[in-house]
């Protein structure tokens, strides 16, 4: 029988010097005594794993709205997609892969419905409120809003956890990590996750814009890492079949996670990083890709943002569902009995507006438009 000790002792022995030992986490707000089978870590994953919020993810924007189709990503599938990619780093360079799953999974969990564009327009509405930022509401979500505990509000998950969550960052993740030691580095786990996001979308969304043929082959040309991808594979653009897309993404991925492994092993050489408190003190973040695959990869996230981001089917989209999410909210705001009862009774010990910003940064996609359909449409029973 392995139990919690065996884990733990095995971490201690095989693990690297830098990374994170279960048995040496910070612990929790509330004290719990520790499961005789699951380390912390562990613990946290599967805490998160069972929670709403994330299997509401299934129904929130990556790009397209669930209603587009079947196939394409969404916020659960690219959750999913950026753990196998951190686990996969996390195993090469000894660190602690269930820390670095648990961070994975619960990085997206505060999204709100429709994508960045919903959290744009969360932000503007909640600008006299304190704003909104989807880092900071995934550790609302763990820390307070899943109820599902009597001794405690939220999961109570360990330190190391809501760090990573909150230290998210991302070129379209802003961390605000001022209850975290925020002039200091997240775990060399929690900065792992940032690439691994990173490495996901960037493929997955390329994998999707060529699938919607809002993208095509030859649009990619002048894209370096397109091209040197595609020479690689002996594929060319105008005999461009499912299976070679499928080819050319697994192909990317595992460039772009082989560079950024031997990158972090180059600084951590350079650095002579040998425990978790160096990689926090250390003159730079850790993680990252080679100087000459971030100018490739520059390169291919421009090119989706004018195609893909930008294409008009997407833009559409965005100020739809920006429209959508304001009308939401001012008419909760200018009449709060329109709630359900166990939302209107949260007023009587937080923010109004707060809550209101909860209520809708929760729901899914479709469940938004539903109820936009029942506030504004005198058709509909609501």
């Amino acid at each position: 029988m392995i139990t919690r000790h065996h884990l733990e002792e095995f971490e201690a022995q095989h693990l690297a010097l830098y990374a994170v030992k279960s048995r040496d986490s910070r612990g929790r707000v509330h004290a719990e005594p520790e499961h005789p089978y699951r380390t912390a870590f562990q613990r946290d994953r599967d805490r998160i794993i069972h929670t709403t919020a994330f299997r509401r993810l299934e129904y929130k924007t990556q790009v397209f709205v669930n209603y587009e189709g079947d196939y394409y990503r969404t916020r659960l599938t690219h959750s999913i997609e950026t753990s196998q990619i951190g686990r996969t780093m996390a195993r090469a360079l000894g660190l602690n892969e269930d820390l670095t799953e648990a961070i994975s999974l619960a990085h997206d969990l505060g999204h709100t419905p429709f994508g960045h564009s919903g959290e744009v327009a969360l932000n503007e509405v909640m600008q006299a409120y304190g704003g909104f930022n989807h880092n900071y509401q995934s550790v609302r979500i763990v820390e307070r809003l899943e109820q599902r505990y009597p001794q405690f509000p939220g999961l109570n998950l360990t330190w190391e956890v809501r760090e990573g969550i909150v230290k998210h960052t991302t070129e379209y993740d802003v961390s605000d990590a001022v209850e975290y030691e925020p002039d200091r580095h997240a775990t060399l786990e929690g900065q792992l996750v940032n690439a691994a996001d990173e490495i996901a979308y960037s493929t997955h969304d390329l994998d999707d814009g060529l699938r919607s043929e809002m993208i095509q082959p030859a649009d990619l040309h002048d894209v370096r890492i397109w091209r040197e991808v595609l020479d690689g594979l002996g594929v060319l653009e105008r005999d461009f079949t499912d299976v070679a897309r499928h080819q050319v993404v697994r192909y990317l991925i595992n460039r772009e996670v082989s560079d950024v492994i031997q990158t972090i092993s180059q600084r951590l050489q350079e650095f002579g990083i040998h425990s978790p408190q160096a990689v926090r003190e250390a003159a730079q973040n850790l993680v990252g890709f080679s100087p000459e695959m971030q100018a490739r990869n520059r390169e291919l996230k421009d090119f989706l943002l004018d195609r893909l981001y930008r294409h008009h089917r997407v833009m559409r989209m965005q100020v739809k569902a920006q429209r959508l999410i304001r009308r939401l909210f001012e008419a909760y705001r200018d009449e709060p009995r329109q709630l359900p009862l166990e939302v209107q009774a949260r007023f009587a010990h937080e923010q109004p507006e707060r809550v209101i910003c909860d209520y809708i940064a929760g729901m899914t996609d479709r469940f938004a438009i539903q109820e936009y359909q029942n506030l504004f449409d005198p058709a509909m029973r609501g």
